[in-house]
C-alpha cells in the first residue's frame, strides 16, 4: 500500500472516478471536473466546481456539485455555507462535500439542515481493518473501447479590420465580453455556443461553415489584457470534425485496500483497491 501522499489534483480525479463508477447504474454522468469546470450563476459570477455530475429521470435533469477537500483539518461550517451559496446561485440541485479529514460538528449540523451530503474519503489506516478486510479479491482487468465522436471545431473568429480573436484553450473564451450599442453586455461564449450548435445541426463533416453576426457600434473587452476594441461584426469559421476516442486500458489489480469512503448521512461504507475496484461493506 502506498504512503499517505494524495495531493488535491489526485484527490479530485479519484473522487470523479468513484462517482462516475458508482453512478453508472443510475444514469449518473460527469458533466465536468477540475479547474476548468465553471458554472455561471444567476448573479453573473462563475463558480468553479471540483466535480459536477448530472442525472436524468427521463423528464428532468438533476445536477450535483461535489466539493473536494484534501486537507489536514476537518471541514468547518464555513465550507458548507459557501457550497450552499454556490449551488443556489448556479441553480444546481444538490451539493456534496468529500473530505479527507472528516467534518467538524458545526459543519455536520449545518449540512444536515441544508441537505448537503457529507462524505469522508481517506486512505486506509491499520485500525480500519478491525472492521474491514485488508484484501479485495481481484484479478487482471483489460478495457478496450472503440469510439469515434464528432465535434464542432472553430477555425477562426474574425472581428473585422483584418483582426481576429486568438483562442488557445477553452478558457480563453471566458476572457471576452461584448458590450452592445445599448450597453447590454454579452459573453463571447454565447456567440461561440450558438455557432457550435449551427455546425452540429448542419452535420456535414469537413465542410467549412461560416456564420456572420452584425453587431454595429459594439465594444469587445478582454478581461485578461484589459483592452477594448471597437467592432461591428463577428464572423466565425469552423467545421465538424471526427475524433478517434478509442481507449485501451490495462489494470494490474492489487489486493490491498487503499481507500475507505464513508457517507455520513447515508451510513454507507465503501473500500477501494489502488487499481480502482470498489466494494461496498455491508453494515452488521
Amino acid at each position: 500500500m502506498r504512503e499517505n501522499s494524495l495531493d488535491w489534483k489526485e484527490y479530485e480525479a479519484i473522487t470523479k472516478y468513484i462517482y462516475e463508477t458508482l453512478g453508472k447504474e443510475f444514469g449518473v454522468t460527469i458533466e465536468g471536473y477540475g479547474i476548468t469546470c465553471k458554472v455561471e450563476g444567476r448573479s453573473g459570477s462563475f463558480h468553479q466546481i471540483d466535480v459536477l455530475t448530472k442525472q436524468s429521470n427521463g423528464v428532468h435533469q438533476f445536477r450535483t456539485a461535489i466539493e473536494c477537500k484534501c486537507l489536514k483539518n476537518k471541514v468547518t461550517k464555513g465550507t458548507v455555507m459557501k457550497l450552499v451559496s454556490t449551488i443556489k446561485d448556479a441553480r444546481i440541485d444538490k451539493g456534496v462535500i468529500v473530505s479527507k479529514s472528516g467534518f467538524a460538528s458545526g459543519a455536520v449540523n449545518f449540512a444536515r439542515e441544508y441537505n448537503i451530503g457529507l462524505v469522508e474519503l481517506r486512505e486506509a489506516q491499520e485500525n480500519d481493518f478491525q472492521e474491514h478486510s485488508k484484501e479485495i479479491h481481484i484479478g487482471d482487468l483489460n478495457l478496450n473501447s472503440k469510439v469515434r465522436i464528432t465535434r464542432p471545431q472553430i477555425l477562426n473568429i474574425d472581428i473585422g479590420n483584418n483582426q481576429s480573436i486568438e483562442i488557445r484553450d477553452e478558457w480563453d473564451y471566458y476572457n471576452y465580453i461584448i458590450t452592445l450599442k445599448n450597453q447590454t453586455k454579452i459573453p463571447l461564449l454565447k456567440y461561440v455556443n450558438e455557432f457550435r450548435n449551427e455546425v452540429n445541426l448542419q452535420n456535414k463533416k469537413g465542410k467549412i461553415i461560416n456564420k456572420h453576426y452584425e453587431i454595429p457600434n459594439a465594444n469587445l473587452f478582454n478581461k485578461k489584457s484589459l483592452t477594448t476594441i471597437e467592432i461591428n461584426e463577428i464572423i466565425f469559421t469552423g467545421q465538424l470534425i471526427e475524433i478517434d476516442a478509442s481507449q485501451s486500458l490495462s489494470f494490474k489489480l492489487v489486493d490491498q485496500v487503499w481507500l475507505i469512503m464513508k457517507s455520513i448521512f447515508e451510513e454507507r461504507v465503501f473500500t477501494f483497491s489502488e487499481s480502482g475496484l470498489i466494494v461496498e461493506r455491508k453494515s452488521k
